[in-house]
């Protein structure tokens, strides 16, 4: 399987535990700069369980489009746990019943020691409870670590959907 047939086939496995739960996926993305999203409405039918999201590339934007906080942008980052937290809140008063966030470097410039290249933090949330967040360091170019971050973000959502 090539990487977008990959990709693809993460997003039907969790369309289908989605749609089969009745639920709505809303996204916010930084550093896929969407491509969560149009892997999802890659997908014919996808309507019933994809809401829709947001690219919240700049701060300012995840700031005026998903209410991530100034202070947490400057304390902590964009590319943190705790601003992919936020994102993931702000994502679900958009709408939608689960959100996936994504915030990394995809390079190939931008990585520090503490943030290197391939370093991403994805988190997930469901209405009424915490946000979830991992840590990941993706190897490759800036498509693989793209990539590599969608894999993993429509995984955890499966991964989530799974436990209920």
């Amino acid at each position: 399987m090539n990487p977008m047939q990959k990709m693809t086939h993460a997003a039907q496995q969790a369309g289908e535990l989605l749609q089969k739960r009745g639920l709505l996926l809303v996204t916010a993305e930084s550093c896929t700069g969407g491509l969560i999203g149009a892997v999802c409405t890659e997908i014919a039918g996808s309507s019933a369980w994809f809401f829709g999201g947001v690219i919240s590339y700049a701060n300012e934007a995840k700031m005026r489009g998903l209410s991530v906080k100034e202070e947490t942008l400057s304390s902590f980052g964009a590319v943190s746990e705790q601003t992919v937290k936020e994102m993931c809140a702000g994502a679900l008063q958009l709408g939608g019943d689960i959100s996936v966030a994504v915030s990394g470097v995809a390079g190939p410039g931008g990585g520090s020691p503490e943030k290197p290249v391939g370093c991403v933090y994805i988190g997930w949330q469901r209405i009424g409870e915490e946000a979830r967040v991992e840590r990941f360091l993706f190897s490759g170019d800036r498509q693989a670590v793209r990539e590599g971050t969608v894999l993993e973000a429509l995984r955890g959502v499966k991964e989530m959907l799974e436990r209920v």
